[in-house]
Formats: C-alpha cells, sequence, structure tokens
C-alpha cells in the first residue's frame, strides 16, 4: 500500500478534483485501485444522491464535510459522503459533481499496488458494481 495526501483549495469541485488527482495518481504509480482513507473539510455546497434517488439534491452551506468514502477504478470513483449543517443537522449520501471547497478538503488516499478494482454492470442491482481482483504477475506481500 502507498498512502498519498491531498489538500484541495478553495473553489475547488471535491469530487472532479480526487477524479483528476485519482488520474494522475494511477498512471504516476501504475496502480488500478485506490480507496480514501480519511477527509475532512469544509463545502460552500455539497450535491448527493440520496439512497434509491433518480438525481442529485443540492444541500445549501456552510458545510462540514464529516465522511468520505469510496473507491478508485480506471472507471472513476465511486464515493459517499456525509456532510453538517451550521446547525448541526448531517445528511449524506452518493457524492456527485457540484461540491465545492469553502476553505479547504485534506484527503488522504490508499493506492493499492497488485490489486485491479473495475466495475461491471451487475443484472441483479441494475448498477455498475465494483469487481476486485488481482494483478497478473505482481506479488502481494
Amino acid at each position: 500500500m502507498h498512502i498519498e495526501a491531498l489538500r484541495l483549495s478553495p473553489g475547488d469541485d471535491l469530487r472532479l478534483a480526487l477524479q483528476a488527482a485519482w488520474a494522475g495518481l494511477s498512471t504516476a504509480h501504475g496502480v488500478q485501485a485506490s480507496c480514501v482513507v480519511s477527509a475532512v473539510g469544509s463545502l460552500h455546497d455539497a450535491v448527493l444522491r440520496f439512497a434509491a434517488g433518480a438525481g442529485g439534491t443540492r444541500i445549501s452551506g456552510p458545510l462540514e464535510l464529516l465522511t468520505l468514502s469510496g473507491t478508485f477504478s480506471a472507471q472513476g470513483p465511486h464515493l459517499h459522503a456525509s456532510v453538517s449543517r451550521a446547525d448541526g443537522s448531517v445528511c449524506g449520501g452518493h457524492l456527485l459533481p457540484g461540491c465545492t471547497v469553502r476553505t479547504t478538503a485534506e484527503v488522504v488516499l490508499a493506492l493499492l499496488p497488485g490489486w485491479q478494482f473495475s466495475r461491471q454492470l451487475d443484472a441483479a442491482t441494475g448498477f455498475a458494481e465494483l469487481v476486485v481482483g488481482r494483478v497478473p504477475g505482481v506479488d502481494m506481500p
């Protein structure tokens, strides 16, 4: 496992910035799988897709980013987040583009050499679901 820490700046789109960072890191390190280890920060607004929802819901800020979890594959990220409003109420869901960093977002990623994540349509769920595999020829500790 190789750890990378990122600090996103005010105005960055959280999801799009992480997609761009993953594209660079996966190429530079020759990895095909990654996951979020830790994330904190603040957002102006968030766009989340709630469970079984058809589209995103905009949550107006200011917001604290409480959690971010997910995986990265060649097909991109699958990310979920929880945010708190100024009154302390919390909501969470599938992270979509449109989440704008307010002051900072500090994200720690674990790059996973030897592992391969991909997504394939699952007939049972109707979604492109995670497929986990080993990279052929890569020795694992």
